[in-house]
């Protein structure tokens, strides 16, 4: 066996001599390719199958949506007052006073009062 051994070569490694045979994809290998898992050789790729992946915690992004939000609600929020305060600001004084009104209240008074 050692004979059909030295002729192989490394499947990563073209130029290396193999020196093992993965015994699960039949795959010759070098020192730096295989390595030996629950007294069995096996080969980095074989090796990744048969070990468990652990499962890696999913990010929360919760509070930064939280955050978010409430960002856009502030900024909704003072976009709004910032509109009424220079709708406010355009008024005329007169309306503010309310003698606007009181006047065309007045007008409509002296007109039904006239015969």
């Amino acid at each position: 066996m050692r004979a059909g051994l030295q002729l192989q070569r490394c499947l990563n490694h073209a130029g290396r001599e193999a020196i093992a045979r993965c015994p699960s994809c039949g795959f010759y290998f070098c020192r730096e390719c295989i390595t030996e898992h629950d007294e069995r050789i096996l080969c980095a790729a074989c090796l990744k199958k048969q070990t468990p992946q652990a499962e890696r915690p999913r990010r929360n992004f919760a509070p930064l949506v939280r955050t978010t939000a409430a960002l856009c609600g502030l900024l909704t929020a003072w976009f709004f007052f910032y509109i009424i305060g220079r709708v406010l600001l355009a008024t005329p004084t007169q309306f503010h006073e309310a003698a606007v009104w009181k006047d065309k209240v007045k007008d409509e008074m002296q007109k039904d009062d006239v015969p």
